[in-house]
């Protein structure tokens, strides 16, 4: 799993050099993926005192968290170098308040909460460790192993389905299941009049799912299109395709680490 967060950390370096228009963004995100490999070193090296239950695993945990903050308070844009500046200054107990508030009523707005417990929980999917204090709705289109919300939709070739297969990624611990291709993600829509997709020649793997019904919107990345991509990062190299869903009033089901 180690070599799936520098494959995500070479996926951004690679991209960042060649578009110009979201060089800032995918140079910001590897940055973050930096951070997040080394706090997933960490918690899986001391993967023996992991409950899966949060607030027993807070010590280990709480130990990724100081260089996080420092590098955003020194390098972030000013209101998270801010923000990070006042958790340093509030010590252990702000952090674990942080970290409890997130693993319990997640948002997609919690910035350090999600970089921090993406690389925890994707360290209990590895090692098998199911969350045993996340009480989440149980439902199709939620993590299965987490209860997280779907960050980025993905196609492939499917041997045993009419059209390829697609598995939704989560937000929260980074592992996929399969879903159902002609489904809204948010609302269980199946009407395909109400199903609408956006694709542009400039991002010639990725495309808008639009629900009609919802007006909820996630990108999927499609690897039969290029099988090298790597969707968590590509999603985020998409980001003029959120501008072209928000700007028709499509809010996404789940914004990804940078806020998009």
């Amino acid at each position: 799993m180690r070599d799936s967060w520098q494959k995500r950390i070479d996926r951004a370096s690679e991209l960042a050099a060649r578009d110009e228009a979201v060089r800032p963004l995918l140079d910001a995100y590897g940055r973050l993926l930096v951070l997040q490999r080394d706090c997933y070193a960490s918690l899986h090296a001391h993967s023996a005192r992991l409950s899966g239950a949060l607030e027993r695993d807070l010590a280990t945990v709480r130990a990724c968290v100081p260089r996080i903050l420092n590098e955003i308070a020194r390098t972030g844009p000013p209101r998270l170098a801010e923000q990070a500046r006042q958790m340093i200054d509030g010590g252990e107990s702000a952090i674990d308040s942080m970290l409890l508030m997130g693993w319990r009523t997640p948002s997609d707005e919690h910035f350090f909460a999600k970089a921090v417990l993406q690389s925890y929980a994707n360290c209990l999917a590895t090692d098998g460790l199911h969350p045993i204090d996340r009480d989440l709705p149980r439902a199709d289109n939620v993590c299965p192993f987490c209860g997280g919300a779907p960050q980025v939709s993905i196609l492939h070739h499917a041997a045993d389905t009419d059209g390829g297969g697609r598995e939704l990624l989560c937000a929260t611990c980074l592992t996929t299941w399969p879903f159902r291709r002609l489904l809204c993600a948010r609302c269980g829509e199946e009407d395909e009049r109400q199903l609408g997709y956006f694709h542009s020649p400039a991002y010639d793997h990725l495309r808008v799912d639009a629900c009609d019904t919802c007006k909820h919107y996630l990108k999927s990345v499609d690897l039969t299109r290029l099988g090298r991509a790597v969707p968590i990062v590509d999603e985020v190299a998409g980001a003029p395709l959120d501008l072209w869903a928000r700007e028709r009033g499509y809010e996404k089901i789940e914004l990804n680490l940078l806020g998009l």
